[in-house]
């Protein structure tokens, strides 16, 4: 209605400044003339308005209105000193199909992340041999993904002119495997008594592996081609290049699953938990502090990402470990195979006991007192002239002698679980920077499209390889520190001979005595 008195007033306000007037009554076309009429002489008015129906008095009533109600008409054309926001365009219909994709593939990656989560705890639940089973077929699939990276770019050089191309890069595969978990089958055979029977067979292992390699390498020298020898060279050194990075750092995993399951879970759990954390924190408060890429040749990795996924993951490390340690599945040993598990018992490690912790005092020589007592749990030791004891405030004879910090009721496996976490967080990431390279010298998004909206099995498990011989590495080296057993001497001792035997017992007796 304001709209429409606007114009009937501004059309009123033209006409009547220009002597005609036209208005439209209620039936619609009738029309009103307002003409001059001149002068005859100068003693007459200079103008005169002739209006059939309409006076000079409502012309000049509707005109003031006109002029009052000037701001408000000016508002509606956008010239108000006070202009309303604009209201935002709509979306095209590109813009909302790439906003209902991006929903799709978060959906996808999240239902698909904790079908992933369930199959790996329900194999976790089926046995250690069930869970052997699983890292031997994502190592087959990490491999036929990361040779056919190559492949597949320089198809049309390998379809007719290099034969045995895929066979030669599978034999040196096998003989891999074979050499590396081989070695492990013996080691359980050694450290189970009971299944000394066996050894006879273990004999033939290193024959079995080495002729798997000179086969495999007489059938890649076999193969060259003058004409592509330099690519046939470079594909080698790539093959060698992935078996370094699946069977190379994944050798000792196996040994990690058996000395325990939960040196294979935590593990496995505390990098998939920083990757979702740095995910996370990146989202939120990426580039809001640092404006600058974390390394270059990712330029979505955020510092913000990589330091908040690490502050989260050395918490998550910090109770899911104490959480794991509870289940004797989890802590125990083992060193048999069987198909149908059992219910395990053992008598748990040390860093699985309960424990009152102190740290060293001389960590907090390095801070101010006042700052140091600030801390929780905190114990202030005093000398009272005759022994140490805990300061007692306002006692004359106490005089400050150090600091301690005790933690009761800690798992000593928690610290353990700390500095796993530490390298989960600020080295384990790098294999997947090492991912991203190739996928970017190659110009592929993914490995494989066998996880949807997570693309292949090395996408998922580039972070792991390291993490799994640091794993290995911490456990011989802090926790396990002599792997020699009972069962293993046994062995050791049948592979004497009779006068290294005899030779043997007397220095035992010489031991005892």
């Amino acid at each position: 209605h304001l709209l429409c008195l606007h114009y009937t007033l501004e059309s009123d306000y033209l006409l009547t400044r220009s002597g005609t007037k036209s208005v439209m009554d209620t039936t619609g076309l009738r029309q009103r003339n307002v003409s001059k009429k001149p002068a005859e002489d100068k003693n007459e008015a200079p103008e005169t308005l002739i209006e059939e129906d309409v006076d000079e008095t409502n012309a000049n009533s509707r005109l003031q209105r006109f002029e009052s109600s000037e701001d408000a008409f000016a508002h509606l054309r956008g010239s108000s000193s006070m202009p309303l926001p604009e209201p935002k365009p709509p979306k095209d219909a590109k813009a909302v199909s790439k906003d209902e994709s991006r929903a799709s593939k978060i959906m996808n990656r999240v239902i698909y992340g904790a079908l992933m989560i369930i199959c790996f705890i329900a194999i976790l639940y089926g046995g250690h041999i069930y869970t052997a089973a699983l890292v031997a077929l994502i190592e087959v699939l990490l491999f036929r993904e990361l040779v056919s990276v190559r492949y597949n770019v320089y198809y049309h050089i390998i379809r007719d002119t290099i034969p045995f191309f895929r066979t030669t890069q599978w034999m040196w595969f096998a003989a891999a495997i074979f050499y590396t978990y081989s070695d492990f089958v013996v080691d359980i055979l050694i450290g189970n008594k009971e299944m000394h029977h066996f050894l006879s067979l273990a004999q033939w292992q290193t024959l079995l592996a080495f002729l798997l390699y000179s086969g495999s390498f007489v059938l890649t020298i076999a193969t060259l081609q003058r004409d592509h020898i330099r690519f046939q060279m470079n594909q080698l050194c790539w093959t060698i290049v992935v078996l370094c990075l699946t069977v190379g750092q994944m050798k000792y995993v196996m040994h990690n699953i058996y000395n325990g399951l939960v040196w294979f879970a935590l593990p496995v759990l505390l990098v998939v938990s920083n990757d979702i954390f740095a995910y996370v924190a990146g989202m939120t408060c990426g580039r809001k502090f640092i404006n600058r890429p974390l390394i270059k040749m990712s330029p979505n990795k955020t510092w913000e990402g990589f330091i908040g996924g690490a502050i989260f993951t050395l918490i998550f490390g910090w109770y899911i470990s104490r959480f794991l340690a509870q289940f004797q599945w989890m802590t125990c040993p083992v060193n048999e195979f069987t198909l149908f598990p059992k219910k395990l018992d053992c008598v748990p490690e040390n860093i699985f006991h309960h424990t009152t912790t102190i740290f060293p005092s001389q960590v907090f020589e390095l801070l101010p007192d006042h700052f140091v007592r600030v801390f929780p749990n905190i114990v202030e030791v005093c000398n009272d002239g005759t022994k140490l004891t805990p300061c007692v405030s306002g006692e004359a004879t106490h005089t400050h002698d150090h600091f301690e910090f005790v933690l009761k009721g800690v798992l000593p496996f928690q610290f353990h679980a700390l500095f796993l976490s530490l390298f989960a967080s600020f080295v384990a990431p790098f294999g997947g920077f090492l991912a991203s390279a190739i996928k970017r010298a190659y110009h592929i998004k993914d490995f494989d499209s066998l996880i949807p909206g997570h693309g292949g099995i090395m996408d998922r498990m580039d972070c792991q390889f390291l993490m799994a011989l640091c794993t290995w590495v911490h456990y011989n080296a802090f926790v396990k520190i002599a792997t020699v057993s009972v069962p293993k001497l046994l062995y050791m001792y049948g592979l004497l001979s009779e006068d290294e035997k005899v030779e043997l017992m007397e220095e035992i007796q010489k031991l005892n005595a």
